[in-house]
């Protein structure tokens, strides 16, 4: 049995604002900054009122007041599943949202920190799917530089091939703030260590297509500006490479920064799914305009 601490289902809800759609995976992720409780129902409410938002990562949620709000406001707007670990020390952690009750926490394939790596098995359509929802540790102070966050990105590359394997023949959506950039990240950051660009690489070198960049090769984006101006795109969302040509749309979204209930672009996902649940997932979709 799931902790309640880890699951929140079926409580007492008011009706969602949109209805979960059957013909594709609708995901957003949103970084939610160590918000206070008051700002974290302003998040819930935001989202909730998203129609792109069946499926919510979350993260950067803190482990206290803020967190738990945010779990209960979004409880009451109408999603149905939380999965929100509770780590056992101080920390952050990542939470999916689901406004299906037909979604169900699995075991976390990273060992470290897994509160941060929540996975869920998500029924949409008659399809199921494999979500993982990711927060790496930004570097740390000076005494203990990259240390949990190196640690991190080890236990995830390793397990990336674990979660695939988890779900085999449907797809499967990886999304979070990574806190690394892509190779030829325009402007370039010299900061970044080979080790860093080397994490970016082993979603694909598992079997993970960027969904961005398939959509849209060659366009300069970013999801995070630090205090100089200069433009990250730390955020990303990963799609099994088979069902990579489902992708009809993935993009990023400056409202919720605007509106300042975060200090990161939010990004959504669309995966059309077979029209027949017995059609093969891997079929190839046309394209939306």
């Amino acid at each position: 049995m799931t902790p309640a601490s880890e699951q929140l289902s079926l409580l007492s809800t008011d009706e969602p604002a949109h209805r979960p759609a059957t013909d594709a995976v609708r995901l957003l992720l949103f970084n939610a900054q160590h918000a206070s409780p008051d700002r974290s129902r302003r998040q819930a409410a935001w989202v909730a009122g998203q129609e792109g938002a069946d499926i919510t990562v979350f993260t950067e949620v803190s482990s206290t007041q803020g967190g738990d709000a945010l779990v209960a406001a979004l409880t009451e707007r109408g999603y149905a599943t939380v999965i929100a670990p509770q780590p056992s020390a101080r920390d952050y952690r990542t939470v999916i949202a689901c406004r299906t009750a037909d979604a169900q926490p699995v075991q976390s394939p990273v060992t470290v920190t897994p509160h941060r790596a929540p996975t869920a098995r998500v029924a949409v359509g008659g399809h199921d799917l494999g979500a993982l929802g990711l927060y790496v540790p930004s570097r740390g102070p000076k005494e203990q530089r990259n240390v949990a966050k190196r640690a991190f990105q080890e236990a995830v590359t390793e397990s990336l091939p674990r979660l695939l394997a988890a779900f085999p023949d449907m797809p499967v959506v990886v999304a979070g703030d990574l806190n690394v950039i892509e190779r030829g990240h325009q402007p370039p950051h010299k900061v970044f260590g080979e080790w860093e660009y080397a994490f970016y690489d082993s979603f694909q070198a598992a079997g993970l297509t960027d969904a961005f960049r398939h959509i849209h090769p060659d366009q300069v984006a970013h999801s995070w500006f630090g205090r100089s101006g200069n433009g990250f795109r730390f955020d990303h969302i990963f799609v099994s490479a088979p069902h990579a040509e489902r992708v009809l749309a993935c993009d990023y979204h400056l409202e919720a920064c605007e509106a300042g209930l975060t200090d990161h672009a939010v990004m959504t996902l669309l995966l059309g799914l077979p029209s027949t649940p017995g059609e093969p997932s891997s079929a190839r979709s046309t394209r939306a305009c």
